[in-house]
């Protein structure tokens, strides 16, 4: 059984099935993996949702900073961007089981050695702690009163992880290390001002996460998407895979091995008419 490891598809339907295509997946024999934001800036975010909704138990889809953004929007808890793509989504008539069906994707994932998140993971946990953490988040959103937390999970404080966080600032944490980092500290303190995310852009004191020094993950191997800016980058304990689709560039799939160290990267070219910008 081949897996497939999928970076940030964002609306991008046309791409990803040329992609599958290119990799000939097969549900009954194959597993698939998209690395979060399945949605938004491109054009057919809700084709990318009834697609891979239908692939059932042959599909795992992470949660990413942009899937849970429409998730807000779907509850008013956030206003629409100027540059969202979501409205088609939201005025569906299958709505509302595309939206229960988002919010019970989970965050990380292990499998075959490899963590597997949106956007990164914070120095000091370990990725038995990251996959508990992450469930953390899950259970309340897969829950009754998971409108109630998405009122409170925007926010950039606290701004780094501690044992005794409790509540909404507890999961705020969680959830904006997995699906929103990029930068950090060498002691864990999340970056949120910087708006240029070229990997050699980090403000005095930070760093891109994978970098820093110690990090507890850095035995293991952990697969991200969410920077595209970064691009494919493939290190024994990385793997990134956000190549910029919806901005022009490549939806990326990378093949893995039995335990996880054999990689084939393949791609398909995605031209868009979006200008440049953060993913």
């Amino acid at each position: 059984m081949a897996l497939y490891l999928i970076g940030d598809v964002q609306g991008c339907d046309a791409a990803l099935g040329r992609l599958l295509d290119a990799v000939a997946f097969s549900p009954s024999r194959d597993r698939l993996v998209l690395l979060g934001d399945l949605v938004n800036r491109g054009p057919a975010s809700l084709a990318v949702l009834r697609r891979a909704m239908a692939l059932g138990d042959a599909a795992t889809c992470l949660l990413g900073n942009h899937d849970l953004h429409l998730l807000a929007i779907s509850l008013g808890v956030r206003p629409p961007h100027r540059s969202d793509t979501v409205d088609e989504v939201l005025h569906a008539p299958d709505r509302a089981a595309l939206l229960d069906w988002l919010r019970r994707c989970p965050l990380a994932l292990f499998e075959r050695g490899v963590l597997m998140v949106h956007a990164g993971v914070l120095p000091e946990w370990t990725a038995a702690q990251v996959m508990h953490l992450a469930a953390e988040v899950e259970a309340v959103l897969r829950g009754p009163d998971w409108g109630d937390f998405m009122h409170q999970m925007y926010g950039n404080q606290p701004d780094r992880w501690r044992d005794d966080l409790r509540g909404a600032a507890r999961l705020r944490v969680i959830v904006n290390a997995l699906t929103r980092l990029r930068f950090c500290s060498p002691d864990g303190q999340i970056d949120f001002d910087t708006k240029t995310y070229a990997p050699d852009s980090a403000p005095p004191g930070f760093m891109p996460w994978f970098d820093v020094p110690g990090r507890r993950t850095a035995s293991g191997v952990v697969a991200f998407g969410h920077w595209s800016t970064l691009g494919w980058l493939e290190r024994p304990d990385l793997i990134s895979l956000d190549t910029g689709c919806v901005w022009g560039g490549a939806l990326s799939a990378a093949r893995l091995g039995a335990d996880g160290r054999e990689r084939e990267l393949i791609q398909v070219r995605c031209p868009q008419a979006q200008a440049p910008g953060a993913a």
